[in-house]
């Protein structure tokens, strides 16, 4: 590996990663730039797992999905086991998915069957939080060398940043747009019922407890119809 050549092409990848403007472009770009910069990567793909259910994310290739669904239905494999670990080990690198049959006896025959050959995985975390697993696929056995292994480890490293950031901006935009909302609907209200700020937000407060509607939902109600009957 040209490893002059691949440290200005991380550099590029690491500021198209913090110029995307959402989540998904964010992870789309995490993706395809495994494609594009690891030796031997066919496919990529993150998987996360909420409540014990599996996502996957910003997959470059069928394989990927129908890879992450098998584990998902099996409740075993390498990658659901990455995205759930709380170990220290955040690497995992097979080089021939057949011999690890010991291991995965149901996925691992199975996910040959769909075509792969190899698999790395990079756990994606930060110092404070867990994000699931950046997971490489090849169709072809010992595709994935230590060189590969360094250069996945590395855009791991830039992926989970940039994605925490990405969710951190979103989350906080969505906070905003909250917001906004909310003060909108307690000005509907505070002109329609000549009530003070504070009993306008009450008003909204009592209805989404009562109805267990969020609030910023019952927000968006009376926006929309001018009151909540």
């Amino acid at each position: 590996m040209d490893w002059g050549r691949f440290a200005q092409q991380m550099a590029s990848m690491a500021r198209n990663l913090l110029a995307q403007d959402s989540v998904d472009g964010t992870l789309q770009r995490i993706t395809a730039s495994a494609t594009e910069l690891v030796d031997g990567c066919d496919a990529a793909g993150i998987l996360v797992l909420h409540d014990h259910q599996v996502e996957t994310l910003a997959p470059t290739d069928q394989l990927v999905i129908d890879s992450h669904q098998l584990q998902a239905r099996l409740r075993e494999g390498p990658c659901f086991d990455a995205a759930q670990t709380a170990q220290e080990e955040r690497v995992f690198r097979i080089a021939d998915l057949t011999s690890e049959q010991p291991r995965w006896p149901a996925y691992a025959p199975q996910a040959h069957a769909l075509g792969v050959g190899s698999m790395m995985g990079f756990v994606l975390f930060t110092d404070d939080e867990d994000l699931g697993a950046l997971n490489l696929y090849s169709r072809k056995t010992g595709a994935f060398t230590e060189a590969s292994e360094l250069a996945g480890w590395l855009l791991a490293s830039h992926a989970a940043i940039a994605f925490s950031s990405a969710r951190t901006h979103a989350q906080m935009e969505h906070a905003v747009a909250t917001r906004h909302v909310i003060g909108e609907a307690m000005g509907i209200l505070m002109g329609r019922h000549h009530v003070t700020e504070d009993q306008a937000f009450d008003v909204l407060r009592r209805y989404s407890q009562e109805n267990n509607i969020k609030l910023r939902e019952v927000a968006r109600l009376v926006c929309e119809k001018g009151s909540l009957t």
